[in-house]
């Protein structure tokens, strides 16, 4: 009984010792173990060589993890937007415009070579003048232009002192007139540009106004505030100059604020030193109609619009540049006038038809009096002499034939002349 119960457990542990050796060598990759080298391979070696290759398995596996979280992190290049195809209208107008910008550079080219060439021209003539003189008259004719030039600074000098005056004077008891900058994110680069040359304008004539208004801009923020700064002097404009929007600066105020727009129902007939009239800074090539209308909407804000159509026809819309309305507003603080501020600002190219109930121009039409010469008739009448002599033809441009007796003298007394007669049609 002994010996058949220590026999069981020898092949028992045979049989545990074949499985162990079986099952270290299938769980190892058949590539890492050689059939030459089989039989030197002992549990405990196998299991080493397991733990040894499963290490290095899980270490390529966490380096190619670490390595796509790496190229995940990296900034992927982003694909190019395809160029869009713009329409034939489309390129029309962009290569019309490219002519009028290279057209604009040329003349402002040519004005600068023009304006340098005169200078050098007046330079050489004050040298040759100089020349020609002796020294007495010299240094009379340099002390001369001294005193002139000093006579002109000082005058330019009294004028500059006289418009800070007029403006301060605007900012306490003026009409107030904000320009709305909010719409930078809806105009091109050469937009912007061309309303920040719009405003350097305003600031102009109102500086040149004797009762000048007071300037607000607002909303000079990002690309608008930035071309603002590159004005010369911007900074020492008497001018208000606000970052946020008027509907937030003008906030206490809301119920005196007016927008001016073309769309507007309500005709504004005279101008209240209590209102602020707001104007729209866009320019957009008539892209966004009916935009300004629609935010002063939006706010609600009053709206109104200036009675152009009670004055003249318009050749196209009434939507005028902000210079335009700006100086309308100015003339008529000054003249109380709307038919004379209309008349004197808007360009001839957008009123060719007056309003048929006698709004013709003010100062007087370039073509005055080509009517009446165009109207005008010639006459050819004979002039009778003192003498008696046959009645004339009929065509009153003839000459009537004497008799045969008649003397030389009558024929000397007959005289043509052509006189203009102006027509009552």
């Amino acid at each position: 009984m002994v010996k058949f119960g220590l026999k069981k457990r020898e092949e028992k542990k045979k049989r545990k010792k074949k499985r162990m050796r079986t099952t270290s060598f299938h769980s190892l990759p058949c590539h890492s173990i050689s059939q030459r080298n089989v039989s030197a391979l002992t549990p405990n070696t196998l299991a080493f060589k397991y733990t040894e290759k499963r290490t290095t398995l899980i270490r390529a596996t966490m380096e190619a993890t670490q390595n796509d979280e790496n190229a995940l992190a990296q900034p992927q290049p982003q694909p190019q937007p395809q160029p869009q195809t713009l329409s034939k209208n489309a390129q029309k107008k962009l290569l019309k415009q490219q002519r009028y910008e290279a057209k604009k550079a040329e003349k402002k080219a040519q004005e600068k070579r023009q304006k340098k060439e005169d200078a050098e021209r007046k330079r050489k003539e004050w040298e040759e003048t100089l020349a020609s003189v002796t020294e007495e008259e010299r240094a009379k004719l340099i002390e001369s232009r001294r005193s002139l030039r000093k006579e002109r600074m000082e005058k330019r000098s009294e004028e500059k002192e006289k418009k800070m005056e007029r403006l301060n004077k605007a900012m306490q008891c003026g009409h107030k007139i904000v320009v709305d900058l909010d719409f930078a994110h809806l105009m091109t680069p050469s937009e912007i540009q061309s309303l920040v040359q719009q405003i350097m304008y305003c600031y102009a004539v109102n500086g040149r106004c004797t009762s000048p208004c007071h300037l607000w801009l607002t909303g000079c923020e990002g690309e608008m505030g930035s071309q603002l700064k590159r004005l010369p002097g911007f900074d020492n404009w008497i001018i208000e100059k606000e970052n946020r929007p008027y509907i937030e600066a003008l906030q206490e105020q809301k119920e005196n604020l007016v927008y001016l727009t073309a769309d507007a129902e309500t005709v504004l007939e005279e101008l209240d030193l209590k209102k602020i009239y707001i104007v729209g800074g866009l320019v957009d090539r008539n892209r966004w109609k009916g935009i300004t209308m629609k935010k002063a909407k939006e706010q609600g804000i009053q709206t109104a619009k200036l009675p152009i159509g009670n004055y003249l026809k318009m050749s196209s819309s009434q939507v005028l540049t902000v210079n335009q309305v700006i100086e309308i507003l100015l003339k008529f603080i000054e003249t109380k006038d709307w038919k004379v501020s209309f008349f004197q600002v808007i360009p001839q190219r957008k009123r060719p038809e007056a309003d048929p109930e006698g709004c013709q121009e003010v100062e007087g039409e370039e073509n005055e009096g080509k009517d009446d010469q165009l109207d005008s008739k010639k006459k050819c009448i004979e002039v009778p002499s003192q003498r008696k002599r046959p009645e004339a033809d009929p065509k009153g441009c003839q000459e009537v034939e004497g008799e045969e007796n008649e003397g030389k003298d009558d024929q000397l007394d007959r005289k043509k002349k052509c006189i203009e007669v102006p027509s009552h049609g």
